[in-house]
């Protein structure tokens, strides 16, 4: 286990396309173990920024650190990460089972010990009686966990979920809130996106909102409400103060971008 005390550092991260900047100068510091919720409105930047910490989009300016590593110039940190995007990837064509083992190739585990991580893994998304079914026949709230499952078979210490319970029904969304719980209980740190404002209220340690590219607060709900003077106020309540959005209908206004 490393000993950094952030798992997750971005460091004046910039992305710029032409004249347009849609990430403007943003830090953070994401501490290990922690549930950190990034949150913003359309076209706020969480999506850039989430591409820039996978690899999949190079910055313009500034640092990606994960567990003390810059992703961009040792690339073996970018092991170190589980990602879920907002539309599962998975092969469709592949049983559960299958589909783990196929990943756990793909990152180099021996193949037993991919067979023991998928069926501990399975059994922890309550799929084991599922496992030998094709993945093309599992409901949306069965395919987000496959994806969690995934994202988690090398047992990376940072997990970025991007709107991993969009779509979901009560029982399944709770199920995926719980398994979060697990993986940070577990020691992972966790970065999530989301436009449903409860689900942060419960889970979130540290909540950030992100407004046209720039970071406009940090901290647990408490110092936000302190921030903002608004002692008693509801996430939501906080986040259309600080975006504009007043007019947008609620914890829609922070959908994914």
């Amino acid at each position: 286990m490393n000993d950094q005390k952030y798992s997750i550092e971005l460091l004046n991260l910039k992305k710029r396309y032409g004249d347009f900047e849609a990430v403007h100068d943003l830090t953070l510091h994401v501490k290990k173990g922690s549930i950190f919720a990034f949150l913003g409105n359309n076209g706020a930047g969480k999506t850039t920024t989430i591409k820039m910490m996978t690899g999949q989009l190079r910055p313009t300016g500034g640092k990606v650190h994960i567990l003390g590593q810059d992703i961009w110039e040792d690339r073996k940190a970018r092991k170190q990460v589980g990602y879920v995007p907002d539309t599962p990837l998975l092969h469709e064509g592949l049983t559960a089972r299958e589909m783990l083992w196929f990943v756990g190739g793909l990152y180099g585990i021996p193949l037993e010990t991919a067979r023991q991580r998928a069926d501990q893994l399975l059994g922890q998304m309550g799929l084991s009686e599922r496992a030998d079914d094709l993945i093309r026949d599992f409901s949306l709230g069965m395919k987000r966990k496959m994806a969690i499952a995934a994202a988690l078979i090398h047992k990376p210490e940072v997990l970025l979920l991007d709107e991993v319970t969009n779509g979901l029904d009560p029982r399944a969304s709770r199920e995926v809130k719980e398994l979060i719980k697990e993986v940070a209980r577990e020691g992972c740190t966790v970065f999530l996106t989301t436009h449903i404002l409860d689900i942060v209220e419960e889970l979130a340690d540290t909540i950030a909102i992100l407004h046209k590219g720039q970071l406009k607060i940090q901290g647990t709900l408490e110092e936000l409400r302190s921030v903002v003077e608004m002692p008693n106020a509801t996430l939501e309540q906080i986040f259309l103060s600080l975006t504009g959005e007043e007019g947008q209908g609620g914890s829609q206004a922070c959908q994914t971008s």
